[in-house]
């Protein structure tokens, strides 16, 4: 019998709920087999949750815990995820609460060698990072998933056991009050890291661990910095090593320090080892002495491992249960949400017999390209951040000694932040439109650019939801060619939305129009002439453009996008 603990998890800053069991008791004799069933209750698990929902799949959410998890964990939040969350409904409350920011200070013995700059400008509607504790961001992701009638969140609920069937997965689920069986025709594995559903398939991973450990201390003390992130390396009281800090909301700040070579976590995570390390730290930067309460700790070590496919039979990983990437440019989260946003529409179309099986294979592909690209990218930050022989460390060191002095060091130690990946050789990406001859704009498999359209209105605020078709024009109508194309698209089930870029007037057979007075938008997308044409995935991915769109490269490439 799964007992899950009821106590609210100690925190001096985030008041923990406690919620009540789900029990099959209180549901009547035996289960309705569900379209989809999703593991895991943090991040990755409830956007997907999300995501299906908002293609009109329902979902089941299953959650071993009573509670939100426990400590800051994932803080840094790009823009990009942002964009992503605002789909989701939950970008409005994360600005509210989290805090903005652009700037990263590098440090070497404790003299300033580097100042990131990230850039930002009038046609970003956030920031490009953005710091919340992931309690927050757990609890709207939640109270969003309890809005929608399409999922059901069942805390306490614990996976114990999964069997494969050619036509669905039957699911053994322990309760405080005992098990019951779920029969479901997709499942989900959001389940974290240590992924118990991976564990049981006997899955491996590939890729590289890192040796050495670091300490994560969250401390609620006064410090009059800017949000910025602080990283110094080889300071005084921890010589060779590293150490990052994060200011977050509430009067926290998230203190990581490598820990010195052959000091287990055990050690490390002794109060008095704590106390001195993060004294030293506060010394270093012109603090010592300043009074500091400690909220929550723990140890992580560096990984950079993947699966080598997220689909297996009728299971599909996201989130960490698919990789482990190190935090060194805030991969974690921000690229489970990336995957979750992509299995949403994948899956979606799927359970509505939408795509001829190539979809999730479509998925898999994508993503697990892009957890390889972020791999070799975190590989270079993890090398730099916690070197792994002493050859590694002396250039490391040079580098840094010498970015002291010369301008032209600097980039090289780059912290390469988390971006979202181009799926420019996708198999949904057209092979008859005009990528190849544009000069500006985004490329095949790239996300949409933002485009401020007026106060507090922006581009990505009218797309997504389904696939949209970007028209450059300022005719009074949509051409009726394209139209009976889209309407085609339409009847086979495909939810897709015209916007007629370049004019406030209505027009006939468009769905929305956009103006573009000042040409920011064509500009932003490369189209000169009349008649160019975009067109997105439900991630918001282009798949398509054209200088000048016809009908038949339109039929092309909706047919391409979502195959029969």
């Amino acid at each position: 019998m799964h007992c899950p603990a009821s106590e609210p998890r100690p925190s001096i800053y985030y008041p923990y709920q406690v919620f009540q069991p789900w029990l099959p008791s209180a549901h009547g004799s035996g289960q309705p087999r569900q379209k989809v069933v999703i593991v895991g209750a943090g991040p990755a698990g409830m956007v997907t949750a999300l995501e299906l929902a908002r293609h009109g799949v329902a979902s089941v959410v299953l959650n071993a815990e009573l509670q939100f998890s426990q400590g800051s964990r994932a803080i840094v939040f790009t823009r990009r995820s942002m964009e992503i969350l605002q789909q989701v409904g939950v970008a409005e409350r994360m600005m509210a609460s989290g805090l903005p920011w652009r700037f990263g200070n590098s440090y070497y013995r404790n003299q300033l060698c580097f100042r990131m700059e990230a850039p930002h400008d009038a046609h970003d509607r956030y920031f490009p990072m953005l710091n919340l504790q992931q309690q927050y961001l757990e609890q709207y992701l939640y109270e969003a998933c309890a809005a929608q009638p399409l999922i059901e969140l069942r805390w306490g609920n614990k996976l114990v056991q999964a069997t494969q069937h050619a036509d669905h997965v039957q699911l053994r689920v322990d309760t405080p009050e005992g098990e019951y069986l779920l029969d479901s025709d997709w499942l989900v594995a959001a389940d974290g890291g240590r992924s118990p559903i991976r564990e049981a398939m006997g899955l491996r991973m590939e890729g590289a661990s890192y040796e050495g450990f670091f300490v994560i201390a969250d401390i609620r003390i006064a410090l009059p910095l800017p949000t910025e992130r602080l990283a110094y390396f080889d300071p005084d009281w921890n010589p060779g090593n590293t150490i990052l800090m994060h200011r977050e909301p509430h009067g926290i700040w998230r203190i990581d320090y490598q820990l010195p070579e052959g000091e287990t976590p055990e050690q490390a995570l002794q109060p008095q080892a704590l106390k001195a390390r993060i004294d030293a730290q506060l010394a270093t930067i012109g603090f010592g002495g300043t009074p500091w309460e400690l909220d929550w700790s723990s140890v992580y070590s560096a990984r950079a491992l993947t699966l080598p496919d997220y689909r297996h039979g009728r299971t599909l990983f996201v989130g960490d249960a698919a990789h482990l990437l190190p935090i060194f440019g805030v991969r974690g989260a921000n690229t489970a949400f990336q995957d979750a946003q992509s299995l949403g529409w994948h899956l979606a179309y799927t359970v509505k017999g939408q795509g001829g099986g190539r979809l999730l294979a479509n998925y898999s592909a994508e993503r697990v390209t892009a957890a390889r690209e972020i791999i070799d990218e975190a590989g270079k930050s993890t090398r730099f951040m916690t070197p792994p022989s002493h050859g590694f460390r002396l250039l490391r060191d040079a580098a840094l000694s010498l970015s002291l002095s010369q301008d032209f060091v600097r980039p090289l130690y780059h912290w390469r932040t988390s971006r979202p990946h181009e799926y420019g050789e996708s198999a949904l990406n057209s092979a008859g439109d005009d990528n190849a001859l544009f000069s500006a704009g985004p490329a095949h498999g790239a996300p949409p650019r933002n485009v401020n359209l007026g106060p507090n209105d922006y581009l990505l605020d009218h797309l997504g939801g389904g696939f949209d078709l970007l028209y450059f024009s300022q005719r009074a109508a949509f051409p009726a060619d394209l139209l009976a194309v889209v309407a085609a698209a339409r009847a086979r089930g495909m939810a897709l939305r015209v916007t007629v870029v370049g004019t406030d007037a209505a027009v006939a057979g468009a769905d929305q129009c956009l103006p573009d007075a000042d040409g920011q938008l064509r500009q932003r997308y490369g189209v000169q002439a009349d008649g160019g044409a975009y067109l997105l995935r439900p991630d918001q991915h282009v798949c398509a453009r054209w200088l000048t769109l016809d009908a038949l490269r339109l039929q092309a490439a909706l047919a391409t996008a979502l195959p029969q």
